[in-house]
């Protein structure tokens, strides 16, 4: 089997499938001999699980000659280490729990599960989510496919290298300030973050739990819609799950512009956005208008510039008092030295979590100290409410908003470490949507080029009112289906 194969969309593979061209375990082996040649460089992958992915396989091939025709069986992908797995150890990137294994699975899987897709593992990321990219895992840094001396973005790190570079046709990640539109972006895939409420949370190990959200990365947009498709729906172990119906995405993707109100708002082509970023995303606007969309660019949604400290607030505040769990006694790493109870939770979490996950609990305990509480969280949380109420300000005139992704196409491991400010101003374009609890999708929409000759992928989002993922999908699938960038595979 040639490496083509590995190039195809999810939709392509299933077709594959049910034309008898190819098995599921063929796919599936595959995929492993992919792995094998490159992972090593990349670092995609935290866990492989290719004895339960043969026996998913060899499942799926008997359900797809019983006449099953749902696109997502048998075709091979890959979880976020954030995402419980039943007897699959998930780590979600950190020391503290890399001795952890499951004993049941996340709603995301179950629902997976039953459609008979194959689990080829589970993706690297950032400590428990925390970091824009990839650099902060406790197993090391994931590398970008179309430049390895870069990062591929985060936290969803190796779910979206792994797409790009033909590891695994689809993936799931999860998004709470950017963390599978990011990385969508700069590994050239298509990141889609659901409405807050849409796809359960249950089973995803928690960083903010108002911000959290599953979403999917894959090599097109259809194949976002069907994933989405599958794992949407309410859930009542998730007390934030929306009991709503979820739409046929498919049935209206294909619909076009025509006639759509399209906001681009000014906040987000912030200050030192490189040049080749907004150049790109301009001549996309310019080609939905050139599709029958109608653009409107005096757009402003004013308090976006505060979006980034309401976040660093809130999700650190929040993150403190969802990793207060892990004490070492009944589950993950413990430390045992300590001479007390007390002195061996200390270490513990002194050895376990990494320095950015000790940064954000430090953030997050001090802004909900006495004192500080009203002064800092109790703020935060107004000054959310005003961006939620300016983005449903903008739509009563719009449809969509599109924007960049990030200010700058993917930099180099090592650059930004170092400097936490800077680190975190790369999810400026993203962090409002998470606010807002909006649906986002990220899109290729061209290439920057880096001092060494690297293409680097730039990514165009587009933005809807909550639960209206089906506009969005309609508006990210026009536009991608009237370019060629999300045909382009990185030369690794």
């Amino acid at each position: 089997m040639t490496n083509d194969v590995l190039r195809l969309t999810m939709h392509e593979a299933a077709d594959l499938l049910r034309e008898g061209k190819v098995s599921s375990v063929e796919l599936t082996q595959a995929t492993f001999e992919r792995i094998r040649a490159v992972n090593e460089q990349v670092n995609a992958f935290i866990t492989e699980s290719e004895e339960t992915a043969l026996a998913q396989a060899a499942r799926a091939d008997k359900m797809i000659a019983g006449g099953n025709e749902n696109p997502l069986t048998g075709v091979p992908a890959a979880i976020k280490d954030a995402i419980v797995t039943k007897g699959v150890r998930t780590t979600a990137g950190s020391r503290i729990l890399e001795p952890f294994v499951p004993v049941y699975d996340a709603n995301v899987m179950t629902l997976l599960n039953e459609a008979g897709f194959v689990m080829i593992g589970k993706t690297n990321m950032d400590e428990f989510a925390m970091g824009s990219s990839g650099e902060n895992s406790a197993f090391g840094p994931t590398h970008n496919p179309w430049a390895l001396d870069r990062v591929p973005g985060g936290s969803s790190a190796g779910s979206a290298a792994a797409v790009a570079c033909g590891m695994a046709y689809w993936a799931l990640g999860s998004d709470t300030g950017g963390s599978v539109r990011q990385p969508g972006a700069l590994s050239g895939v298509v990141g889609l973050k659901p409405t807050y409420g849409r796809v359960s949370r249950y089973g995803l190990i928690a960083f903010g739990s108002s911000l959290d959200q599953i979403g999917t990365l894959t090599r097109s947009v259809r194949d976002a819609a069907t994933v989405l498709q599958a794992i949407a729906g309410h859930d009542q172990r998730d007390s934030t799950s929306v009991p709503i119906e979820v739409p046929d995405y498919n049935a209206t993707i294909g619909e076009g512009v025509k006639g759509l109100r399209v906001g681009v708002p000014r906040e987000y082509f912030v200050e030192g956005m490189d040049s080749e970023v907004r150049e790109a995303v301009e001549k996309a606007v310019a080609q939905l208008e050139g599709l029958g969309a109608e653009i409107d660019t005096d757009v402003s949604l004013p308090s976006t510039g505060h979006a980034l400290s309401v976040y660093y607030i809130i999700a650190p505040s929040e993150a403190s008092a969802n990793l207060a769990r892990y004490d070492g006694v009944k589950y993950g790493f413990s430390y045992r030295e300590g001479g007390s109870m007390w002195a061996d939770m200390e270490g513990t979490r002194q050895y376990g979590f990494g320095e950015e996950v000790k940064r954000r609990i430090m953030i997050g305990t001090y802004a909900l100290s006495t004192g500080y509480y009203d002064a800092y969280y109790l703020k935060a949380q107004k000054v959310r409410t005003l961006i939620r109420r300016e983005f449903d300000a903008a739509f009563e005139k719009h449809d969509v908003l599109v924007a960049p992704v990030t200010p700058t196409a993917a930099f180099k491991i090592g650059e930004k470490i170092d400097d936490p400010l800077q680190m975190y101003l790369n999810d400026v374009c993203t962090i409002p949507v998470n606010i807002a609890g909006l649906p986002g999708i990220s899109v290729p929409c061209g290439f920057a080029t880096a001092d060494d000759g690297a293409r680097l992928p730039i990514g165009l989002q587009v933005i809807a009112k909550p639960f209206d993922e089906a506009t969005m999908l309609r508006v990210a699938h026009a536009y991608e289906q009237s370019t060629t960038w999300h045909e382009e595979f990185p030369p690794l």
